[in-house]
């Protein structure tokens, strides 16, 4: 039998060729080369995991019965609860918590070896580039979230240090500590960031900035942030933005911060699958292309949206679970619990699936990969700083 361990020359290879295939122009699908990858993915996938190789013998399913990357199982389906691993548990360089876009009422952990997390981390670079910072080299970026010293299993934190270690300037920070946001230091920064004409990115989890915003608006404050600023939000429940439809967070944005539409930019960043997905906004306009706003898909993956029932692929624009196939991933297939539904350029997302309620079902709550305790806490102190946030502004007038 051919070897598949972390160091054989099958996975070894594997590796170099999706690297080489990344690196090529990301416009250019190359479905042929794609569908070879990806079958390969699948047989070191069937042979070096014992639950889906068991899930996908009970389909009557292997590397010899199938042809065509759409037909590789999906992990896990509803039904099945793994680990999703590149390598033995014990090789792992580093472990991430999921955050229940897979079965919603579970959480796993994924473990990456050292390619693995090269091979994200040279991918995502490329997509934060193109989507995020199309037009700048370096900018300085502020970041409501906690640091990967703070939340060292939050795959979110993990990444977005590499994307201020790459992007950021100097004075780019995180912002969330054990007692909350710094609201102080995010206010002076962008108080800063206007006086002196240099363009700011704020990244922060889409919640967190309806509630900032909503609090501005509260209490009259308004920070025009230099023209080259923009504002990247991310969450699991992407298309709906807490209780503020997607015509009002951008009118915000552009009454609060002087940030338009066009420099808004949603994420989908999800733990289980280990590509990250832009919206095209920012960079559609920046080259200057009369595009609708989706999430556009690099060549190394694939996004389709499926049926709620029997798991059938639904024509573009019906609304179905997003199941994605991402080369990057050793966990190539990977069925999540997101509502979205596929487009010409790519696709977007809704919601998040209610399977209770037996029908599509938008949850409007908000998440945390720390879990509903956390997440309680994490609202209560935003609001409790938030509440403050006038008498802070005050406070740092005529102080710059």
């Amino acid at each position: 039998m051919r070897d598949h361990s972390i160091e054989s020359k099958f996975v070894k290879q594997l590796d170099e060729d999706i690297s080489a295939f990344i690196h090529r122009d990301s416009e250019d699908q190359n479905d042929e080369r794609f569908n070879e990858l990806a079958l390969r993915e699948f047989e070191l996938q069937y042979l070096t995991i014992k639950p889906y190789r068991e899930y996908c013998k009970k389909r009557n399913l292997s590397p010899e019965t199938i042809s065509h990357w759409e037909q590789i199982p999906a992990i896990p389906s509803p039904e099945l609860r793994v680990f999703i691993s590149s390598l033995p548990f014990e090789q792992a360089e580093q472990v991430c918590l999921t955050n229940g876009n897979i079965v919603p009422d579970g959480r796993q952990k994924i473990f990456r070896d050292k390619k693995a997390i090269d091979l994200i981390n040279s991918s995502n670079e490329i997509l934060v580039k193109s989507f995020l910072f199309p037009d700048v080299e370096q900018i300085r970026i502020l970041l409501m979230l906690p640091s990967p010293k703070m939340a060292p299993l939050m795959d979110k934190a993990i990444g977005l240090e590499k994307v201020r270690l790459k992007f950021g300037t100097s004075d780019s920070r995180f912002l969330i500590s054990p007692i909350g946001l710094d609201i102080k230091a995010l206010l002076r920064g962008m108080k800063e960031s206007a006086e002196a004409g240099k363009p700011l990115a704020l990244i922060g989890v889409t919640g967190a900035l309806i509630q900032f915003l909503n609090a501005c608006e509260r209490e009259g404050i308004k920070l025009y942030l230099p023209q080259g600023s923009r504002i990247c939000d991310l969450e699991r429940r992407r298309g709906l933005f807490g209780e503020c439809p997607k015509e009002d967070y951008f009118k915000k944005c552009k009454e609060v911060l002087g940030v338009g539409e066009d420099s808004c930019i949603n994420v989908l960043w999800i733990c289980e699958s280990s590509t990250i997905y832009f919206d095209n906004a920012l960079r559609n306009h920046i080259l200057g292309k009369e595009k609708v706003r989706c999430k556009e898909i690099p060549s190394w993956a694939r996004i389709t949206a499926v049926d709620t029932k029997d798991f059938r692929r639904l024509p573009k624009g019906e609304i179905g679970l997003l199941r994605h196939y991402d080369l990057t991933n050793h966990a190539f297939a990977v069925q999540t619990a997101n509502l979205g539904f596929e487009t010409r350029e790519g696709f977007d997302v809704i919601g998040l699936w209610n399977k209770k309620m037996g029908g599509i079902d938008i949850d409007h709550s908000a998440g945390h990969p720390g879990g509903k305790i956390v997440s309680r806490a994490l609202v209560y102190l935003m609001r409790h700083k938030l509440s403050k946030i006038g008498k802070i502004y005050s406070g740092l007038r005529g102080a710059i």
